[in-house]
Protein backbone atom coordinates (compact mmCIF):
# COMPACT_ATOMS: atom_id res chain seq x y z
CA UNK A 1 0.00 0.00 0.00
CA UNK A 2 1.23 3.48 -0.80
CA UNK A 3 2.25 5.82 1.97
CA UNK A 4 -0.87 7.88 1.38
CA UNK A 5 -4.31 6.35 0.83
CA UNK A 6 -6.09 8.45 -1.79
CA UNK A 7 -9.83 8.78 -1.17
CA UNK A 8 -12.71 10.18 -3.22
CA UNK A 9 -15.92 11.05 -1.35
CA UNK A 10 -19.18 10.81 -3.33
CA UNK A 11 -22.38 12.02 -1.66
CA UNK A 12 -25.07 14.44 -2.78
CA UNK A 13 -25.13 16.16 0.62
CA UNK A 14 -22.38 18.74 0.92
CA UNK A 15 -22.28 18.58 4.71
CA UNK A 16 -21.87 14.81 4.66
CA UNK A 17 -19.07 15.00 2.09
CA UNK A 18 -17.35 17.72 4.07
CA UNK A 19 -17.67 15.80 7.32
CA UNK A 20 -16.17 12.63 5.92
CA UNK A 21 -13.40 14.58 4.21
CA UNK A 22 -12.55 16.41 7.43
CA UNK A 23 -12.29 13.15 9.39
CA UNK A 24 -10.18 11.39 6.78
CA UNK A 25 -7.87 14.29 5.99
CA UNK A 26 -6.98 14.48 9.67
CA UNK A 27 -5.28 11.09 9.38
CA UNK A 28 -1.55 11.09 8.59
CA UNK A 29 -1.87 8.27 6.06
CA UNK A 30 -5.07 9.36 4.25
CA UNK A 31 -5.62 12.14 1.73
CA UNK A 32 -8.99 13.14 0.28
CA UNK A 33 -8.20 13.88 -3.37
CA UNK A 34 -11.69 14.88 -4.46
CA UNK A 35 -15.44 15.07 -3.83
CA UNK A 36 -18.42 14.27 -6.04
CA UNK A 37 -22.07 15.27 -5.70
CA UNK A 38 -23.53 12.51 -7.88
CA UNK A 39 -22.63 9.26 -9.61
CA UNK A 40 -21.62 10.89 -12.88
CA UNK A 41 -19.17 13.17 -11.08
CA UNK A 42 -17.87 10.17 -9.12
CA UNK A 43 -17.15 8.22 -12.32
CA UNK A 44 -15.39 11.20 -13.89
CA UNK A 45 -13.38 11.97 -10.74
CA UNK A 46 -12.38 8.32 -10.31
CA UNK A 47 -11.10 8.20 -13.89
CA UNK A 48 -9.14 11.44 -13.50
CA UNK A 49 -7.83 11.07 -9.96
CA UNK A 50 -7.41 7.29 -9.68
CA UNK A 51 -8.15 7.15 -5.94
CA UNK A 52 -7.44 4.02 -3.93
CA UNK A 53 -10.89 4.12 -2.31
CA UNK A 54 -14.22 5.74 -3.13
CA UNK A 55 -16.82 6.34 -0.41
CA UNK A 56 -20.00 5.99 -2.44
CA UNK A 57 -23.50 7.07 -1.42
CA UNK A 58 -26.29 4.99 -2.97
CA UNK A 59 -29.05 7.49 -3.63
CA UNK A 60 -27.70 10.35 -5.73
CA UNK A 61 -29.17 12.32 -8.65
CA UNK A 62 -28.44 11.74 -12.35
CA UNK A 63 -26.39 8.55 -11.94
CA UNK A 64 -26.92 6.58 -8.72
CA UNK A 65 -24.23 4.99 -6.60
CA UNK A 66 -24.91 1.49 -7.91
CA UNK A 67 -24.31 2.39 -11.54
CA UNK A 68 -21.27 4.43 -10.58
CA UNK A 69 -19.86 1.55 -8.53
CA UNK A 70 -20.29 -0.87 -11.43
CA UNK A 71 -18.53 1.50 -13.83
CA UNK A 72 -15.63 2.27 -11.49
CA UNK A 73 -15.04 -1.35 -10.48
CA UNK A 74 -15.21 -2.54 -14.09
CA UNK A 75 -12.66 -0.04 -15.37
CA UNK A 76 -10.13 0.33 -12.55
CA UNK A 77 -8.59 -1.19 -9.44
CA UNK A 78 -10.20 1.47 -7.26
CA UNK A 79 -12.05 0.00 -4.29
CA UNK A 80 -15.56 1.18 -3.45
CA UNK A 81 -17.11 1.43 0.01
CA UNK A 82 -20.86 1.98 -0.15
CA UNK A 83 -22.48 4.38 2.31
CA UNK A 84 -25.96 3.38 3.39
CA UNK A 85 -28.62 2.87 6.02
CA UNK A 86 -30.46 -0.37 6.72
CA UNK A 87 -33.55 0.71 4.78
CA UNK A 88 -31.51 0.50 1.58
CA UNK A 89 -30.88 -3.26 1.75
CA UNK A 90 -31.70 -4.08 -1.86
CA UNK A 91 -29.61 -1.20 -3.16
CA UNK A 92 -26.60 -2.24 -1.13
CA UNK A 93 -26.89 -5.82 -2.35
CA UNK A 94 -26.93 -4.56 -5.94
CA UNK A 95 -23.86 -2.46 -5.20
CA UNK A 96 -21.98 -5.44 -3.78
CA UNK A 97 -22.83 -7.42 -6.89
CA UNK A 98 -21.52 -4.49 -8.92
CA UNK A 99 -18.12 -4.91 -7.30
CA UNK A 100 -18.16 -2.87 -4.08
CA UNK A 101 -15.77 -4.08 -1.40
CA UNK A 102 -18.20 -3.53 1.44
CA UNK A 103 -20.35 -0.87 2.99
CA UNK A 104 -20.60 1.49 5.91
CA UNK A 105 -23.56 2.78 7.86
CA UNK A 106 -23.87 6.55 7.75
CA UNK A 107 -24.14 6.73 11.54
CA UNK A 108 -20.81 4.93 12.04
CA UNK A 109 -18.20 6.15 14.47
CA UNK A 110 -15.31 8.09 12.98
CA UNK A 111 -12.85 5.39 14.04
CA UNK A 112 -14.87 2.82 12.09
CA UNK A 113 -14.76 5.03 9.00
CA UNK A 114 -10.99 5.46 9.19
CA UNK A 115 -10.42 1.76 9.85
CA UNK A 116 -12.69 0.75 6.97
CA UNK A 117 -10.79 2.92 4.51
CA UNK A 118 -7.48 1.45 5.65
CA UNK A 119 -8.74 -2.14 5.50
CA UNK A 120 -10.15 -1.80 2.00
CA UNK A 121 -7.14 0.14 0.70
CA UNK A 122 -4.97 -2.68 2.00
CA UNK A 123 -6.71 -5.13 -0.32
CA UNK A 124 -9.18 -6.65 2.10
CA UNK A 125 -12.96 -6.50 2.03
CA UNK A 126 -14.97 -4.92 4.80
CA UNK A 127 -17.06 -7.83 5.99
CA UNK A 128 -18.27 -7.19 9.52
CA UNK A 129 -20.33 -10.19 10.65
CA UNK A 130 -22.83 -8.04 12.54
CA UNK A 131 -23.60 -5.93 9.49
CA UNK A 132 -22.62 -7.28 6.08
CA UNK A 133 -23.45 -10.95 6.63
CA UNK A 134 -26.86 -10.18 8.13
CA UNK A 135 -27.70 -7.74 5.36
CA UNK A 136 -26.73 -10.03 2.51
CA UNK A 137 -28.50 -12.99 4.12
CA UNK A 138 -31.66 -10.96 4.61
CA UNK A 139 -31.71 -9.66 1.05
CA UNK A 140 -31.06 -13.07 -0.47
CA UNK A 141 -33.66 -14.75 1.71
CA UNK A 142 -36.26 -12.27 0.40
CA UNK A 143 -35.15 -12.51 -3.23
CA UNK A 144 -37.73 -13.97 -5.58
CA UNK A 145 -35.19 -15.54 -7.93
CA UNK A 146 -34.57 -19.26 -7.31
CA UNK A 147 -31.14 -20.49 -6.26
CA UNK A 148 -28.96 -21.58 -9.15
CA UNK A 149 -25.92 -23.81 -9.17
CA UNK A 150 -22.74 -21.97 -10.12
CA UNK A 151 -20.54 -24.32 -12.13
CA UNK A 152 -17.44 -22.53 -10.89
CA UNK A 153 -17.99 -24.06 -7.45
CA UNK A 154 -17.11 -27.48 -8.85
CA UNK A 155 -13.53 -26.27 -9.34
CA UNK A 156 -13.01 -25.87 -5.60
CA UNK A 157 -11.41 -28.50 -3.40
CA UNK A 158 -13.26 -29.73 -0.34
CA UNK A 159 -11.23 -27.50 1.95
CA UNK A 160 -11.75 -24.48 -0.29
CA UNK A 161 -15.50 -25.11 -0.25
CA UNK A 162 -15.48 -25.34 3.55
CA UNK A 163 -13.49 -22.11 3.67
CA UNK A 164 -15.95 -20.36 1.34
CA UNK A 165 -18.87 -21.41 3.54
CA UNK A 166 -17.08 -20.06 6.60
CA UNK A 167 -16.27 -16.79 4.85
CA UNK A 168 -19.94 -16.46 3.88
CA UNK A 169 -20.90 -16.89 7.52
CA UNK A 170 -18.77 -13.86 8.31
CA UNK A 171 -15.93 -15.66 10.08
CA UNK A 172 -12.48 -14.10 10.23
CA UNK A 173 -9.36 -15.96 9.12
CA UNK A 174 -8.53 -16.72 12.74
CA UNK A 175 -12.01 -18.11 13.40
CA UNK A 176 -11.89 -20.21 10.22
CA UNK A 177 -8.47 -21.56 11.19
CA UNK A 178 -9.79 -22.61 14.61
CA UNK A 179 -12.88 -24.24 13.09
CA UNK A 180 -10.96 -26.18 10.43
CA UNK A 181 -7.96 -26.95 12.67
CA UNK A 182 -5.47 -25.34 10.32
CA UNK A 183 -3.18 -22.30 10.48
CA UNK A 184 -4.23 -18.80 9.50
CA UNK A 185 -1.65 -18.94 6.72
CA UNK A 186 -3.41 -22.01 5.32
CA UNK A 187 -6.75 -20.20 5.47
CA UNK A 188 -5.29 -17.22 3.60
CA UNK A 189 -4.02 -19.62 0.94
CA UNK A 190 -7.44 -21.26 0.62
CA UNK A 191 -9.14 -17.87 0.34
CA UNK A 192 -6.68 -16.67 -2.28
CA UNK A 193 -7.09 -19.88 -4.28
CA UNK A 194 -10.88 -19.87 -4.20
CA UNK A 195 -11.07 -16.21 -5.22
CA UNK A 196 -8.80 -16.94 -8.18
CA UNK A 197 -10.75 -20.04 -9.24
CA UNK A 198 -14.09 -18.26 -8.96
CA UNK A 199 -12.82 -15.10 -10.67
CA UNK A 200 -13.85 -12.91 -7.74
CA UNK A 201 -12.47 -9.58 -6.60
CA UNK A 202 -12.59 -10.15 -2.84
CA UNK A 203 -14.34 -11.79 0.12
CA UNK A 204 -17.50 -9.73 -0.24
CA UNK A 205 -18.09 -11.05 -3.75
CA UNK A 206 -17.42 -14.54 -2.41
CA UNK A 207 -20.18 -14.07 0.15
CA UNK A 208 -22.61 -12.86 -2.51
CA UNK A 209 -21.86 -15.87 -4.72
CA UNK A 210 -22.20 -18.32 -1.81
CA UNK A 211 -25.66 -17.02 -0.92
CA UNK A 212 -26.81 -16.71 -4.53
CA UNK A 213 -25.80 -20.29 -5.30
CA UNK A 214 -27.43 -21.58 -2.12
CA UNK A 215 -24.11 -22.84 -0.75
CA UNK A 216 -25.03 -21.04 2.45
CA UNK A 217 -28.66 -20.64 3.50
CA UNK A 218 -29.67 -17.64 5.66
CA UNK A 219 -30.92 -18.63 9.05
CA UNK A 220 -33.89 -16.88 10.60
CA UNK A 221 -33.03 -14.31 13.23
CA UNK A 222 -29.67 -13.36 11.75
Amino acid sequence: MADQIRVLVADDQELVRGGFALILDAQPDITVVGEAADGAQAIDAAERLRPDVVLMDVRMPHVDGIAATARICATSDTRVLVLTTFDLDEYVYDALRAGASGFLLKDMRRDDLVNAVRVVAGGEALLAPTVTRRLIADVVSRAAAPRRTDTRLSTLTGRETETLKAVARGLSNAEIAAELYVTEHTVKTHVSNLLTKLGLRDRVQAVVLAYEAGLVVPRSGE
